[in-house]
């Protein structure tokens, strides 16, 4: 029996008494995931992105390990709604412009001590104070950097369109803006490099694409060492006391943290392992959550439709953001169906020992994204249900 098929086995005796669809997470293969994160990041810290993870049980048994410390959220009115249930040090990692969010910020010290907000622009500082109110509390302010790759005189670049933050200059401005500013706190530095840390470099059939990206992001990685520690200096020289750099992700946590002008590290899609994380030449992890589909029909040999299963994830349309099959192995999509809203057609030589009623697991493309379409996961130890936790939308909680 292959690994894989053990998994498979284990899952369905843990799940045999729930009807499906529904959601695990693998706690052996969680934790597993989390000691590889911290291994990686050679002693700094981890500051784990909710948005891959979306489940405040989880969230806090991550927090629990040596090595992880602090939040990194995704919308203003999750960052509240966290720092209300007890969870400390948040870093909003996006700008927001949530003006009913910023109010209730500016009015509660504990609320304001517990978050940061993300800012790139100073029109954004007068968002803040045009939504203040009464407020008075001092609101605590991060400046993002650009990390994309600039190539021939900045017409080719390679990263988000994130921050219009790129030289040590810009940023510096941005900081002496915040500082010269009543009602503000600079603490931090984040710059995400997405590029290196969300890209895989090893895509499955293309040799010559992998070796490609490769070659893009070792370039990356020397040319933002050198701008990110320019950077630091240039607003340390604003802000001497900068409480954190945060930088990194799943895919590139142990080059960040390898940088000394990084403090700290984000990461949150390396607990779940999302199938867009299979192609990396730096780390293996484990395929911690899952869900299931039930048989439902049996239109012919080699074939079986699955409820539902149609949860695309963000970001450009293609094959690579589409949950995959996973077990058995050996089932595919149809190519003319795909995975569909209703029903979904799967193809191969697994389906004909599947019986109506049985589970097809699947992989989602993306992390947190699974936990938008279950109100639970069960989670899973051994070949038994052991707990199960509501997700954000399981607490009724829909932030974006």
């Amino acid at each position: 029996m292959t690994a894989r098929a053990a998994d498979r086995a284990r899952y369905d005796r843990a799940t045999a008494h729930l009807d499906a669809p529904l959601a695990l997470v693998d706690l052996d293969a969680f934790d597993a995931n989390a000691e590889d994160l911290v291994r990686r990041a050679g002693g700094k810290p981890i500051r784990v992105a909710s948005k891959s993870v979306r489940c405040r049980t989880l969230l806090e048994r991550v927090l629990a390990k040596d090595g992880f410390a602090g939040i990194m959220s995704f919308t203003l009115a999750e960052s509240l709604w966290l720092a209300r249930s007890g969870f400390e040090d948040i870093l909003l990692a996006y700008p927001s412009a949530d003006r009913t969010a910023f109010a209730e910020l500016a009015a509660d010290p504990k609320l304001a001590a517990a978050v940061t907000v993300m800012v790139d622009d100073v029109s954004q500082l007068d968002l803040i104070d045009g939504a203040r109110g009464e407020g008075r509390e001092v609101i605590r302010v991060c400046l993002e950097l650009d990390t994309a790759l600039k190539l021939l005189g900045g017409r080719v670049r390679v990263g988000a369109l994130r921050s219009p933050l790129h030289s040590p200059a810009q940023v510096a401005d941005v900081a002496r803006a915040v500082a010269r500013r009543p009602g503000f706190r600079l603490v931090g530095i984040m710059a995400y490099e997405g590029h290196i840390a969300g890209v895989g470099d090893a895509v499955a059939g293309r040799p010559f694409r992998s070796r490609a990206i490769r070659l893009m992001q070792a370039t990356a990685r020397r040319e933002l060492a050198e701008r990110r520690a320019a950077v630091v200096r240039a607003v340390r020289a604003v802000v001497p006391d900068l409480e954190y750099v945060n930088g990194g992700g799943t895919g590139s946590v142990q080059h960040t943290a390898a940088e000394d002008a990084v403090t700290e590290i984000a990461a949150g899609s390396g607990l779940y392992v999302p199938r867009l994380f299979d192609n990396y030449t730096s780390f293996s992890g484990r395929p911690a959550a899952l869900f299931a589909q039930p048989v439902v029909r049996r239109p012919g040999v080699g074939i079986v439709t699955v409820l539902g299963g149609g949860y695309p994830a963000s970001g450009a349309a293609g094959p690579d953001r589409l949950p995959v099959p996973y077990l058995p192995e050996g089932l595919r999509y149809d190519p003319q169906e795909g995975p569909g809203e209703v029903q979904t057609p799967l193809l191969g030589s697994p389906a004909d020992d599947l019986l109506i009623g049985d589970k097809v697991w699947f992989r989602h493309a993306k992390a947190g994204e699974l936990c938008e379409r279950f109100d639970v996961l069960h989670l899973v130890e051994g070949d038994a249900v052991t707990a199960t936790a509501p997700t954000y939308r399981g607490e009724g909680q829909t932030f974006l």
